[in-house]
């Protein structure tokens, strides 16, 4: 063997010694990994796999794929899992109001700055809105709307996600007034019966 021979270091295997090392890790490496192949390209392997951790890690500190993905990308101060337990914890005809109280509960307590951050990796990076796209629709809307057993299910998912984005960019990125500093009931009252058209009505 030369010994004037680069030594190149092994790949590191296995779960990181320090959990908050670990979790850094995973989110560092799920940023990259979803830009690059969208939600649905990604796997909790590759992502583990580019962070050198352990699969079961991903599960262990976000809950699964979702959890990491709005921890990393889109960085939902809440897990999707629970938000979604929360809209359908109730009669399905008061689900377009817990829909708009349960957006403003969780964008507005950061003062409306994450979801301003999460528009604008949308327009520097065509993945970053692909990726979006595919998690509100498909894993979190289309999930709640299978619950309520009507037709159409991607067509009300895209119209509910099309009120609930224009909402956003409405009071947290351009700031129209009044509309930026009312009150949630207020929005509720506004908003909500439209949502419910598109989540229990007719859309025809």
């Amino acid at each position: 063997m030369n010994a004037d021979a680069p030594q190149t270091e092994p790949k590191r295997r296995g779960r990181r010694a320090g959990g908050a090392d670990t979790r850094a890790a995973l989110l560092d490496a799920a940023r990259e990994v979803f830009v690059e192949r969208g939600f649905e390209g990604a796997t909790v392997r590759s992502i583990a796999a580019r962070a050198g951790v352990d699969a079961a890690m991903v599960n262990h500190w976000f809950g699964g794929k979702e959890g990491l993905f709005a921890k990393a990308v889109l960085q939902v101060p809440i897990d999707p899992n629970v938000l979604v337990g929360r809209l359908l914890d109730g009669p399905p005809e008061q689900i377009g109001e817990r829909i708009v109280r349960n957006f403003l509960g969780v964008w507005d307590a950061t003062g409306g700055g994450q979801f301003a951050a999460m528009v604008r990796s949308i327009t520097s990076q065509e993945r970053v809105g692909e990726a979006m796209q595919q998690f509100f629709v498909q894993t979190l809307l289309k999930r709640v709307i299978g619950h309520l057993g009507v037709p159409d299910p991607e067509l009300r998912a895209t119209l509910v996600a099309s009120q609930l984005f224009g909402m956003g960019v409405v009071r947290y990125v351009v700031r129209f007034e009044p509309f930026a500093s009312a009150d949630v009931d207020t929005m509720v009252r506004a908003i909500a019966p439209n949502l419910q058209r598109y989540l229990t009505g007719d859309i025809s």
